[in-house]
């Protein structure tokens, strides 16, 4: 038999799954049970927070992530814990300070998390650079990601260049993120390949089922070096969510990438996490528009959360006529702003820009505070230059900025602990503070009214099922 070269397994389901298909309200009460089994597992590592999760856990759960995070720790004794991180936006929409990003990343490590997956929407590396070093000081394994997209600058020697680069800063591992389910298998086999021989540091794919291509992309992704899969056990698979561990295990059992993993432990999370789904689905929070293959994520090469969004945008207007046309407007809006991967937070900006463009009947008409800061360079730099004109449009004569966006920026935690004053109980409450104000001081109060015994605490049912906004 050929020599072995076990593929490892990264599960998603208190993440990435969850968030990807109902809309992160997972609580902590809800997974804390079956943590016991995971850990008996042998997974490369579990997601389990970071991404829209902390923001999820405080706006609709009223949950402390932090705390969240504590007891995840507490269970996993064996398992390594990841997390996801935006760069310089750390787990928000904007850029924040160096001192936050910094701050973040110690209390992180600090409150558990092993492995921190650090990418940026742009794949403007400079904006990795302080989230990178933070880690590295604390002792913590950086994963660095690249945001999948395509395009005509998007050319294997780009990613290629970009992997080693991420090499040379110090990534422990690399992580092709595919958010948009855009990578083919063959693509995947070329790229996967071109990757693994011009670096040395370990190499992890992460995708979605949305185009329906995930399970063959992986298999030919293995076959080429890949190193790592990242898949979520399967009442949280499939759809718009990663491919069922459970499958990708049995898919390699016998052969040279043999998980190793015991299908008897993994059928018993999943029968743990059956009834969970049972109930997402019978109470509206998981919808089956998001169970299925939708090919025109290839065609229009967008994620499917911006779809939805989209959908959503033009309904509140009365304008849903007007979906085809948003849909070809955001590749030029796309192409306006330099080409950048539609991944948090670029994709919002560029599909709401879109949104405006078609409805009011001129292109810019209005554009969004955000559409003037990622063509201000604010956002950091893109593959492609600005439209020269419609930046002259949105921002008349302003020069956009070249350096990284965060060497503009005031040290910001003294500020924020000031404002915060006595609802902080806790040093990380700064850090959700300063990330979320407002959601978090309505989950301070709400903290304190539980602790008073004048509210209600946030039970699952309550909570869980609130509508997806």
């Amino acid at each position: 038999m050929a020599k072995k070269r076990p593929v490892k397994i990264t599960e998603t389901v208190l993440r990435d799954a969850h968030q990807s298909l109902i809309a992160t309200r997972m609580t902590t009460d809800q997974m804390l049970p079956i943590i016991e089994k995971m850990d008996q597992v042998g997974y490369n590592a579990v997601e389990c927070w970071g991404g829209a999760t902390f923001d999820a856990a405080m706006r609709f759960l009223k949950e402390d992530p932090w705390e969240r995070l504590r007891k995840f720790r507490d269970g996993f004794k064996n398992t390594k814990l990841q997390m996801l991180f935006r760069g310089q936006n750390i787990l928000g929409y904007r850029h924040y300070a160096d001192d936050v990003v910094e701050y973040f990343v110690q209390k992180s490590l600090a409150n558990g998390i092993d492995i921190i997956r650090i990418f940026d929407a742009l794949n403007d590396i400079r904006n990795l650079e302080t989230a990178v070093k933070a880690t590295k000081k604390e002792g913590g394994h950086v994963q660095t990601a690249i945001s999948y997209t395509l395009g005509e600058p998007y050319t294997l020697d780009y990613y290629v260049k970009l992997a080693k680069d991420m090499e040379n800063m110090g990534a422990d591992s690399i992580c092709i993120k595919d958010m948009a389910g855009l990578l083919v298998p063959y693509e995947a086999e070329s790229l996967v390949r071109a990757i693994k021989e011009n670096t040395k540091v370990p190499l992890e794919l992460h995708t979605h089922c949305t185009s329906g291509v995930a399970e063959m992309t992986y298999m030919r992704a293995v076959e080429a070096g890949c190193d790592i899969i990242d898949t979520a056990i399967s009442p949280f698979a499939q759809g718009t969510s990663q491919p069922a561990t459970e499958v990708q295990v049995a898919t390699y059992k016998g052969t040279k990438y043999d998980t190793g993993l015991n299908a008897e432990l993994l059928n018993e999370i999943t029968e743990y996490f059956r009834p969970l789904r049972e109930e997402a689905l019978a109470s509206g929070l998981m919808s089956t528009k998001v169970l299925g293959v939708d090919i025109n994520t290839l065609r229009y090469q967008v994620p499917g959360g911006m779809l939805s969004n989209l959908v959503s945008q033009l309904k509140d207007q009365h304008a849903e006529d007007k979906f085809y046309d948003v849909l070809n407007e955001i590749p030029r809006v796309r192409e306006d702003m330099g080409m950048p991967p539609l991944v948090t937070p670029s994709s919002q900006i560029v599909g709401t820009q879109a949104v405006f463009n078609v409805l009011m009947g001129e292109r810019y008409k209005v554009a969004t505070k955000e559409t003037k800061a990622i063509l201000a360079g604010e956002y950091g730099q893109t593959v492609r230059p600005f439209n020269a004109e419609i930046q002259k449009k949105v921002n008349g004569d302003k020069e956009p900025i070249t350096c990284r966006p965060a060497d503009l920026l005031e040290p910001e935690l003294g500020k924020i602990e000031a404002e915060l004053g006595e609802w902080k109980e806790q040093d990380e409450d700064i850090l959700s503070y300063a990330l979320f104000p407002q959601v978090a001081m309505d989950f301070f109060k709400h903290r304190k009214a539980v602790r008073e015994g004048n509210a209600p605490v946030c039970g699952s049912v309550e909570c869980s099922v609130q509508p997806v906004k």
